[in-house]
């Protein structure tokens, strides 16, 4: 795992995670292949995660697409949970306790902070990439900076 809030000389955290996803994407375009694939890459390079992953818009729904982690809740409307209102806001949501979040899914009950980033594309929503810890207040404002610049390097080498 990558110390994401390493300084000093060369590539941060966060900035070698960038270039590593790069590479490890850059000759694939195939949604699904590089959807698992960057699941994987979070859940193993991320500390404190139990669920890393996709849900893809499938008219006004959220459906379950490639993932690590617990199973899952297989579908969630827009609007609905932390997921469903980044996909309804298309704004990053990132809770430090989803058990206080109005209209919080419990897929899992060990989940207790989340960050959903809304995954748009020539201004259409794909579906939304979340990551969930078992650690309150997990995500930080560095994270959420990281996060929605990887997802923005999975959305330019991915075929949507």
């Amino acid at each position: 795992m990558i110390d994401l809030n390493a300084a000093g000389e060369g590539l941060d955290g966060y900035g070698l995670l960038s270039a590593q996803l790069e590479s490890l994407l850059a000759d694939e375009r195939d949604f699904i292949a590089n959807a698992a694939q960057f699941s994987a890459f979070l859940f193993t390079q991320l500390e404190d995660l139990n669920w890393a992953g996709f849900y893809l818009n499938r008219t006004e729904e959220l459906v379950l697409g490639p993932f690590q982690g617990q199973i899952a809740c297989v579908r969630i409307p827009f609007g609905r949970g932390v997921c469903g209102t980044a996909a309804a806001t298309r704004q990053t949501q990132r809770v430090e306790d989803v058990h206080a979040f109005p209209g919080h899914i419990a897929c899992d009950s060990a989940s207790n902070s989340e960050l959903v980033v809304p995954l748009v594309k020539d201004g259409r929503l794909i579906g939304v990439l979340d990551l969930d810890s078992p650690k309150l207040a997990r995500f930080s404002d560095h994270d959420q900076a990281g996060i929605e610049a990887l997802a923005a390097i999975f959305l330019r080498l991915t075929d949507c």
